[in-house]
């Protein structure tokens, strides 16, 4: 059962990254240029995941020890690398336009993104001390 509720937690963050995108798409890169769209882009979705894992993980980590929230973050962001390829993939994106979505130098957050997805469980675990 927690497998699922962790599983319908990772759902949610679907819609919130395609909100993300559009909002740095058609708001932020009118508002900061598109240089600096992306690594704002990042960070408001780094946050996103964190207050959508804030407002879920009190049910879903009730009783968990802390080697479940690791793996629990571990599932999430294998989870999110897959659909990120093949949603790359099926949109006709070569292996090295999505790879390069993980080279931070180039203003990409996406493993800030990734590793806030990694560790969300296990700070709340901490913080909230669930």
């Amino acid at each position: 059962m927690r497998l699922l509720k962790s599983f319908i937690v990772w759902i949610c963050f679907i819609p919130v990254a395609i909100l993300n995108g559009g909002l740095r798409e058609h708001v932020l890169v009118r508002l900061v240029g598109e240089a600096a769209a992306l690594p704002v882009s990042g960070i408001l979705l780094s946050v996103s995941i964190f207050l959508v894992s804030w407002l879920a993980l009190p049910r879903l980590a009730k009783g968990c020890n802390m080697k479940e929230c690791l793996a629990t973050g571990a599932c999430w962001t294998l989870s999110t690398v897959a659909f990120e390829s093949a949603a790359g993939i099926a949109g006709g994106s070569t292996a090295t336009e999505i790879l390069a979505a993980y080279n931070p130098t180039d203003g990409n957050l996406w493993v800030l993104v990734l590793a806030t997805t990694m560790l969300s469980p296990v700070l709340l675990k901490v913080l909230r001390r669930v």
